[in-house]
């Protein structure tokens, strides 16, 4: 053998090196990736947690608007009593002054 060129056994071991270096960084790419879905997945979950939380909150407004309005129609219509009442008694009071003008003359 030439002292220069490498013997086979070297080559061999030099070429097992450079295929598992490419696997291991192939593998190092791939737990890469996968770390990414895993955080994307929990953060998907969270969002979604936090999506249910805020809905929650919106239903409890809502039912709290909408019984609102209806104690505000319940007021709206009392006040339309009171204000044909009123209305009643103002044409009553100008009926009756319109009597006292007439005896007092």
């Amino acid at each position: 053998m030439a002292a220069g060129a490498p013997d086979p056994q070297s080559r061999f071991g030099q070429s097992v090196k450079g295929l598992l270096t490419e696997k291991v960084n192939a593998c190092g790419t791939d737990v890469i990736a996968l770390t990414k879905q895993v955080l994307k997945g929990s953060r998907s979950s969270e969002l979604l947690g936090q999506a249910a939380r805020n809905m929650v909150l919106q239903e409890d407004a809502i039912l709290h608007s909408e019984d609102s309005l209806r104690k505000m129609a319940i007021i709206t219509t009392h006040l339309q009593y009171q204000q044909e009442a009123i209305q009643k008694n103002v044409e009553l009071s100008s009926n009756l002054q319109d009597q006292l003008k007439h005896l007092l003359k």
